[in-house]
């Protein structure tokens, strides 16, 4: 994708949010080389870090909120069909990957918004079963907009900190590099964010035992 590389490789507020509600679709756009080579030249003083996480968040919102609208309206039939077919598969999509993250939301209920948006593969899936399952939008587009905040904060540390350490004809190495570190630093805020929502869970379920009795 010529004009991908083109975009990666001339990062501004207006590229960054475009490139980012590309990722929260269905286009493969790889949010690892839009926000941290964005944070790295913010580093440099050429952008404001600040509003390099904005623009990424923002444009992950207006993504996210496309797919929660095709699966609000169209339905599961339709975004089966489209999955399945040529164009779904030049996007790197399939039916498995949908009922993954359909499995993911279900499992854990309103909460996977949050922490769907840090998993690799489901990420930009997760807004699918959020609209399926007629979710309040205030509620999933407050939800996208602190998971996927999240997740840039944490490309825009990592490529503020490889700033000082790599010259920039090795970024995308070490990025490639240091992806296992990010996915356990996402594992763990999601495992994190499960554990805070569990445990508020039964405190509410308890108080009202507690109020039947």
């Amino acid at each position: 994708m010529n004009w991908l590389s083109a975009l990666l490789g001339n990062l501004n507020y207006g590229t960054i949010f475009f490139l980012m509600l590309l990722e929260s679709t269905v286009i493969p756009v790889p949010s690892e080389f839009v926000v941290s080579p964005a944070a790295y030249h913010a580093a440099g003083g050429n952008l404001n870090v600040f509003l390099v996480i904005l623009s990424a968040t923002i444009g992950a919102d207006c993504g996210a909120t496309i797919n929660y609208l095709a699966g609000y309206y169209l339905g599961r039939p339709i975004i089966y069909k489209f999955a399945n077919s040529k164009w779904g598969h030049v996007c790197l999509l399939n039916q498995e990957k949908v009922e993954k993250s359909e499995k993911y939301f279900y499992d854990h209920g309103m909460v996977a918004t949050i922490t769907g948006r840090l998993i690799p593969g489901i990420r930009h899936l997760i807004s699918i079963p959020a609209g399926l399952a007629k979710m309040k939008y205030w509620k999933f587009i407050l939800y996208t907009t602190l998971g996927a905040g999240t997740w840039n904060c944490v490309l825009a540390g990592l490529g503020w900190y490889l700033h000082s350490i790599v010259p920039e004809q090795q970024l995308n190495d070490k990025i490639l590099e240091y992806s296992d570190y990010i996915k356990v630093i996402i594992m763990t805020m999601v495992a994190i964010a499960f554990i805070y929502f569990l445990f508020r869970w039964f405190i509410k379920r308890g108080k009202r035992i507690r109020g039947e009795e």
